[in-house]
């Protein structure tokens, strides 16, 4: 019997149940056989091969322990990203790199960039290849959150979008005979690896009516809007291309169609300063003109591959200083609301890349993660207050409702959380605009989001403990949220702008398909 076999009997015979047991069995097991510690990844294949032969019984505590880099699976999906191929964009910002055969704004060394170009840009394989991996790193798979990245989005010929989604879901659905879009967005409704999210990155002077219901059609729930500033003398100086008034716009077309909406923000542009970025920051939820849901802080990077590079001097650019950056992104973090998710800070750039400045630094969540901690203060963004593996589930849950003016509509925030506000649970309910130019979305509330949090609960499996999900507080959640549509503002129907490998979830509490929406009559 090889070392991985007995090792995987040694932790089932004792009990092992923390990390700390497994490093210590691998570590006398590799001493008595004189050999290098097996990988986890290595371990799991052994273990899923010994389970085929019914020679060991299934455990979720030996599961877990073996899962590798299990933060990819603790918010209740897995995230997969995919890249466009290189094609042309229609800005000339000034920050923004170009480097040749990859997707501008991109760089070569990011992950998700080299994954892409390994497989000639390909859809299909991609997804395929992702999914595999984290299988293999002992990641479920069921619901997964498609995030398709590379350049302007919409700027890419309608064919090639439908041509790229469509490839996808085939390969989430695994099925192999070529089908149309909608044939396997059906087929995915039911499917092992159900894309229940659907994100694009576009710019917000390229969103208009018939874009979203564009959008709508290739099965998209939330859009990435490359906004960087509010400032219109920023935008201007680093050519841009839009103003402030087109991101108000775009944000308000998009939430009344019950999109989410990420706003990639860019501390550190030239033409701004300390103090107009924190007051950038205040002013998105300040009032009712922005109210993004989620962010992504990406301070400004000097790149050999950007304009930027080469006018620096003209400009008199000077990139913050790392206790500069991170004490502005420490009063940033203070200041966000509790329905809002900081979803990344600092992007994946490679640091020799990095001509100057902080964004080097690529542990600045953890960094400030610590210096909260150390000075007495939290962020109440949601990524902090998720319930991630430290689910209980004899522990109090307090319905939680938060409203908001926003984009000329009502956003009401419901959420499950414990004492500590911890989330298990959240739904953003739509009270739309009198603008709404989507017929089955006229007279109705809209479901933006519905998560649930924790370790990611396969669909078909029983019940496990070590999660919040599949535990009803979703329903009760939408049964919330119908009983406020009906009863405080009067709506006959709500519709929920689900995800393709949602929409049988939303069938069982009585919705129905319309025009790509999940509606049910109240």
């Amino acid at each position: 019997m090889n070392t991985n076999k007995l090792l995987i009997k040694e932790l089932i015979k004792n009990k092992a149940v923390t990390a700390g047991d497994l490093a210590l069995a691998k570590r006398k097991l590799a001493k008595k056989y004189k050999t290098s510690c097996p990988s986890n990844i290595s371990l799991l294949r052994t273990y899923h091969e010994l389970i085929r032969n019914r020679s060991i019984k299934k455990s979720e505590i030996l599961e877990q322990m073996l899962k590798t880099r299990p933060i990819r699976s603790l918010s209740g999906i897995v995230n997969i990203s995919v890249l466009t191929k290189p094609y042309p964009c229609p800005g000339k910002c000034i920050y923004c790199p170009l480097e040749k055969g990859i997707p501008k704004s991109y760089l070569s060394g990011e992950p998700a960039v080299e994954r892409a170009k390994r497989l000639n840009y390909d859809p299909y394989l991609q997804v395929k290849k992702r999914v595999e991996m984290l299988e293999i790193e002992g990641h479920p798979t069921d619901k997964v959150e498609l995030r398709i990245i590379g350049g302007t989005w919409s700027y890419y010929p309608k064919t090639y979008q439908e041509w790229f989604i469509k490839k996808c879901f085939q390969a989430a659905n695994g099925t192999i005979k070529e089908k149309t879009l909608e044939q396997e967005q059906k087929t995915n409704e039911k499917a092992k690896n159900r894309i229940i999210g659907l994100s694009i990155e576009t710019r917000p002077d390229f969103i208009n009516e018939k874009e979203i219901k564009h959008l709508r059609q290739l099965g998209v729930t939330m859009v990435e809007l490359g906004v960087q500033s509010t400032i219109n003398s920023v935008l201007k100086l680093n050519q841009r291309g839009h103003g402030r008034e087109e991101v108000i716009k775009a944000t308000r077309l998009l939430k009344d169609a019950g999109f989410k909406i990420l706003f990639q923000m860019m501390p550190n542009l030239p033409g701004s300063d300390l103090k107009k970025d924190e007051e950038m920051f205040k002013d998105l939820f300040l009032g009712p003109l922005f109210q993004p849901d989620l962010l992504k802080i990406y301070p400004c990077a000097l790149l050999k591959e950007a304009p930027l590079y080469k006018k620096r001097k003209e400009l008199n650019y000077r990139p913050y200083s790392k206790q500069q950056l991170i004490q502005l992104i420490k009063k940033i973090k203070k200041g966000i609301p509790e329905y809002v998710r900081i979803q990344r800070i600092i992007r994946d750039i490679p640091s020799e890349k990095i001509m100057a400045g902080p964004a080097k630094i690529s542990n600045l969540r953890q960094v400030l993660s610590e210096l909260s901690e150390k000075e007495g203060w939290q962020c109440n963004c949601i990524r902090c207050r998720e319930i991630k593996e430290k689910y209980n589930p004899k522990e109090k849950l307090y319905l939680v409702k938060t409203e908001y003016r926003a984009s000329e509509g009502k956003e009401i925030f419901l959420s499950f959380e414990n004492i500590n506000k911890k989330i298990y649970s959240l739904l953003r309910l739509r009270v739309p605009s009198e603008q709404v130019f989507i017929p089955v979305l006229k007279n109705s509330a809209v479901i933006r989001e519905l998560h649930t949090y924790g370790p990611v609960h396969p669909i078909k499996k029983s019940n496990i403990n070590n999660s919040a999900q599949h535990k009803g507080l979703g329903k009760e959640l939408i049964k919330e949220a119908e009983k406020i549509a009906k009863k405080e503002f009067g709506f006959e129907k709500i519709a929920v702008i689900s995800g393709v490998g949602a929409r049988d979830y939303y069938r069982k509490l009585g919705y129905q398909l319309i025009d790509n929406y999940m509606v049910k009559n109240l």
